[in-house]
């Protein structure tokens, strides 16, 4: 159920094959985010239109509405969703980093106040291994302690000991737990900020832990400059192991995502694609492009020439314009769809290039088309 081919590689860069109990992954994937239970503006067949292969829900947020045991009851994540392919849940941990306001962190897990009516809630480890157990999805991350990218090393190695010894415990509650990795499979997350010695003790450790089917990189594009992040993936590429899937959490503009298949990353998650397209911002080879300006009023052209997508090949930018300015509910759908078809369609192209050998002189000149150099 939960095995990774390794299909081909060109310098860093991977394709591989993934296998989960829905479905087949073929890396690299970009994955929509589907927060509440659905990705913002988009309905699964929209989805399946644009050729993704999984999508990522969150365990916090359904924990808060509707409840897992509801979920249970209507058929498990997948029925819920009317999704037939795999789903990835994150365990609630970046709600650390984000909802800094409404949360305490103590050893035991975490203490939050509802931003829905503001009834106070803990999620440990324990717990968040059981909420995402009764979900159902294909992979289950463990709760891990988010802070922001620029914090200091102190609290960045406490944060690595915390997220080590909640990992240790939801491995323990995962083992125990019913179901078995016959359904599901836990994934563990790197942490250790900026600092490049905290990230290899924070993988040594983790892979003393257990042989994993999965790992995940986290605590990056929390506010750390850019090059930051690359420099971390550069200095964990050789250090994770090549025989499992390497998934860069929350990542998702289109240069950072192929920069993190050059550095030898698999998977990718974020909500920009959908957040960013319901603001006006399209993506294209060009570069990112504000559909509202005026220049477009009159522009008869797609957002992108040869792309795929339903928007693309149905409207131009100056509908698509008028659409925005009129404040039309569909302009919210097109450049949703655009855009998650955009990383989608990038995970694809990546992948044969990795196939045929031709990766890195391809990702460098589309970088600087991109860059508009």
């Amino acid at each position: 159920m939960f095995e990774f081919r390794l299909d081909a590689t060109d310098g860093r860069a991977r394709a591989g094959t993934l296998k989960l109990p829905h479905g087949v992954v073929r890396t690299p994937a970009f994955m929509p985010v589907g927060t509440n239970g659905t990705v913002r503006g988009l309905s699964p067949a929209d989805l399946m239109g644009v050729g993704s292969q999984i999508i990522l829900a969150n365990a916090y947020h359904l924990h808060l509405r509707p409840g897992e045991d509801t979920v249970t009851a209507l058929g498990g994540l997948n029925r819920f969703m009317a999704w037939n392919r795999p789903i990835l849940t994150d365990s609630g941990g970046f709600q650390i980093f984000s909802l800094d306001k409404l949360r305490s962190v103590s050893e035991n897990g975490v203490e939050f106040r509802s931003h829905i009516d503001g009834r106070r809630l803990e999620m440990t480890p324990e717990s968040a291994v059981d909420i995402q157990r009764k979900l159902g999805s294909d992979v289950i991350m463990a709760l891990d302690h988010v802070i922001p990218g620029e914090s200091d090393r102190s609290a960045t190695a406490d944060a690595l000991d915390r997220t080590q010894r909640w990992l240790e415990r939801c491995h323990s509650q995962y083992s125990l737990t019913a179901g078995g990795p016959e359904s599901q499979t836990l994934w563990p997350i790197i942490q250790g900020g900026a600092y490049t010695d905290l990230r290899l003790e924070s993988v040594r450790r983790t892979l003393d832990l257990e042989d994993w089917t999965g790992i995940a990189i986290g605590g990056l594009a929390v506010g750390e400059p850019k090059p930051v992040m690359y420099s971390v993936l550069d200095a964990l590429e050789s250090s994770l192991p090549t025989r499992i899937p390497r998934y860069l959490m929350g990542v998702g503009f289109p240069e950072d995502v192929l920069r993190s298949v050059a550095a030898g990353v698999d998977l990718f998650d974020c909500v920009a694609p959908t957040r960013n397209g319901r603001n006006g911002q399209a993506y294209t080879s060009d570069g990112p492009l504000k559909i509202k300006n005026a220049p477009f009023k009159n522009d008869p052209e797609p957002l992108e020439g040869d792309c795929d997508c339903e928007t693309c090949t149905t409207f131009s930018r100056g509908y698509l314009r008028h659409l925005f300015i009129a404040q039309e509910l569909l302009a919210l759908r097109a450049l949703s769809l655009h855009n998650v078809r955009f990383l989608v369609r990038l995970g694809e192209q990546a992948r044969g290039k990795v196939m045929e050998g031709t990766f890195e002189l391809w990702c460098k000149n589309w970088l600087a088309r991109y860059r508009g150099q």
